[in-house]
């Protein structure tokens, strides 16, 4: 799996909204915190608006801060609005490739990858990530990555 700068840029900024105290936090501030280039960070967060992730407010007082509580963000609503789906293959659900011969069973290998990237991404929220309490398996598997082929 490939994480562009936008989605790791994303994650950065939704983290921080997150352990904001729910108050507006600039755009200045967020790239600031996270070293984020700002044009580049005002961009991810308009796209973050339009799907509904944060709020914004102009103005003196303004700033942008999360639409919903951050337990009930997971990592994989940051990324499909700024990235579009987690797995594809050159631009189509896995479900929709057909292989022939020697090739067939590639597009099973494509459907296990989406559906291993969702458990974990889909598990874990914005309020994990900026409490630093990432649930048991996620923990677990950074430990110990070869652990899952025992």
């Amino acid at each position: 799996m490939r994480l562009s700068a936008r989605v790791d840029y994303a994650l950065r900024a939704a983290a921080e909204l997150a352990a904001a105290s729910g108050g507006p936090v600039t755009a200045e501030q967020l790239a600031r915190a996270q070293a984020i280039p700002g044009k580049f960070l005002e961009n991810i967060l308009t796209q973050l608006r339009r799907a509904g992730l944060v709020r914004s407010q102009r103005g003196p007082v303004g700033g942008y801060w999360l639409a919903r509580p951050a337990a009930e963000i997971s990592l994989a609503d940051i990324i499909r609005a700024v990235d579009g789906p987690l797995a594809n293959v050159r631009g189509e659900r896995p479900e929709h490739v057909d292989y022939g011969g020697a090739a067939r069973s590639l597009q099973q290998v494509w459907i296990a990858l989406r559906a291993s990237e969702r458990a974990i991404l889909e598990s874990v929220t914005l309020e994990h990530v900026s409490t630093s309490t990432l649930p048991d398996s996620v923990r677990s598997l950074a430990e110990n990555p070869e652990a899952w082929m025992s």
